[in-house]
């Protein structure tokens, strides 16, 4: 476990602004969050980033990865209209 978080902290260096290095950090700890989890990082971003516009503001908790109750199947993914 110590590689990641070594190499991670090499990669900050690279993050092209505080904000950057910020958003990294965040993502970091979402994916983690679904790796503790056992949730497929991919199809919990891909379920999330699908119903976040409709989701009320006040249950956003909802989303997160240790309360996640997914939606979209993860084979929906690729039959969409279009």
């Amino acid at each position: 476990m110590m590689r990641p978080i070594a190499l991670g902290r090499k990669n900050y260096l690279f993050a092209g602004s505080p904000k950057g290095a910020e958003w990294a950090a965040l993502f970091y700890s979402l994916l983690a969050s679904c790796q503790l989890n056992h949730i497929n990082p991919f199809d919990y971003l891909y379920d999330v980033l699908c119903r976040i516009n409709d989701h009320p503001v006040n249950r956003l908790d909802e989303l997160l990865p240790d309360r996640w109750q997914p939606i979209h199947r993860p084979e929906d993914r690729w039959n969409t209209p279009g």
